[in-house]
């Protein structure tokens, strides 16, 4: 998605989306105290609420049906409102029941220096109202939020970051997905479809984020692009901007490597340091060298001495034949294209297709893995649970990196969808039949990949 095009769907969902943000609210204010600090005015000047009136649900339509001359936090205030000394205290709790945070304490030698940049964070009150609105609503994102924070400032701190820096971090992490509660709820509902709009939204969040943040007037700008930064990858993969190496800002860097590492840890309870370990090592391109070398030796083996992986060959069999489905319908498709194809400009979408499932299928053949190899490996390790389990983690990771090729097509040339090529055609036949199989049990997305 071009960055005109994110920001402007980003600038939609900040101001205009009365919908899903103020639902969240005026929810929240039905359980919590909240109320207007200042009257509230539309956009032409008309008063809607006086100063001092109680917000509930009551008043989601009146406030829903008009543009807001501000943002409406900027409006309110809630009792119980979300402070730095709770983020600390939270902060302390994943520190003593998380495992990876407790490994992450001792290897900076105590937890009290990984909080101490959490204790100098800088909240102004609009973005205490954001994550009050996310601890309440969202919990799930807000734990996110702090454990992503703690995965970030171990990274700074490993590489000799100031505090004051590390500070600044820490309120990047901690706002990162302020702008997912901009979104639709409904999106995390594993169940749900996410329609192209729907997508498109999603890509357009850290954009809106950043521009909740820079809206506050309180950090430097390499917080804003943090927060802009965070789904970004190294090799040019991720969103919104699609950029590449140094052009990611530095604390960005930190950031995407630092939710990828919360995602696996949120959505996996069974082995996340190993599946996590293999991801890392399987896609080394995407994540910084410098950064992943501090994560690394944190992954160890989480079995019980002696406690063998279970064996997974009906989740092997079935990844591995869901691919070979998908490599074999990109190469039926392909063959009906005219000849020199790729040479083609206005044929991007194939060609990142066609190159992008050429290397994964060059990472399986290196991984040890290949769908034609399927039945010989069965049979070599039948009895060998380490090695199967292994096996299930490398065709879980190729899975997602699919659905990640999938994702990246669709934001990237939206238009596809038109059809207007025989190409384009083939394009969204391919993306389409990869959703649907990849959308079945048993595989389960980790957040990071979103």
């Amino acid at each position: 998605m071009s960055d005109s095009r994110a920001g402007l769907l980003a600038q939609q969902a900040w101001h205009e989306d009365g919908v899903h943000f103020l639902r969240a609210v005026t929810d929240m204010a039905d359980r919590r105290r909240v109320v207007a600090v200042q009257a509230i005015y539309t956009d032409k000047g008309v008063k809607l609420l006086d100063k001092g009136a109680r917000i509930d649900s009551r008043v989601y339509a009146r406030l829903v049906e008009h543009k807001l001359r501000d943002p409406v936090e900027k409006y309110l205030s809630v009792d119980g409102c979300v402070d730095v000394q709770e983020i600390g205290a939270r902060a302390m709790d994943q520190i003593e029941t998380m495992e990876l945070m407790r490994r992450m304490a001792r290897a900076l030698d105590g937890a009290q220096r990984l909080l101490a940049p959490v204790r100098q964070i800088v909240l102004p009150p609009q973005l205490a109202f954001k994550l009050t609105v996310m601890r309440e609503q969202r919990p799930g994102l807000f734990a996110h939020s702090i454990q992503m924070m703690l995965v970030a400032v171990y990274l700074a701190q490993k590489n000799g970051w100031s505090g004051h820096d590390c500070a600044l971090l820490a309120a990047a992490a901690l706002l990162h997905d302020v702008g997912m509660l901009h979104m639709d709820p409904a999106w995390t509902d594993t169940e749900h479809w996410l329609t192209g709009t729907e997508r498109r939204h999603l890509v357009a969040h850290s954009v809106t984020g950043m521009l909740i943040v820079r809206s506050c007037g309180v950090y430097p700008q390499a917080v804003e692009m943090a927060v802009l930064d965070h789904h970004e990858r190294m090799d040019g993969s991720g969103y919104p901007r699609g950029s590449r190496g140094d052009a990611i800002s530095t604390m960005g860097q930190v950031l995407l490597l630092a939710e990828v590492v919360a995602a696996f840890y949120d959505k996996f309870r069974d082995l996340p340091g190993q599946r996590l370990s293999l991801m890392l090592r399987m896609n080394h391109r995407s994540y910084p060298a410098h950064l992943v070398r501090h994560v690394l030796p944190l992954l160890y083996d989480e079995s019980a001495p002696g406690a063998p992986l279970q064996p997974l060959q009906a989740e092997f069999t079935y990844n591995v034949t869901a691919l070979s489905a998908v490599f074999q319908l990109w190469r039926t498709l392909s063959r009906q294209f005219p000849e020199r194809w790729q040479d083609m400009p206005d044929h991007q979408a194939a060609i990142f297709i066609d190159s992008s499932l050429r290397g994964l299928q060059k990472q399986l053949a290196e991984a040890g893995l290949h769908p034609g190899q399927q039945s010989e490996l069965l049979a070599f390790l039948q009895d060998d649970a380490l090695g199967m389990g292994e096996l299930a983690l490398v065709s879980r990771e190729a899975r997602w990196q699919l659905q990640a090729i999938v994702n990246a097509c669709l934001h990237r040339w939206p238009d596809t969808g038109a059809r207007r090529h025989a190409l384009d055609a083939a394009v969204m036949e391919w993306c389409e039949a990869s959703l649907r199989i990849d959308a079945v049990p048993p595989l389960q997305e980790p957040a990071g990949n979103a």
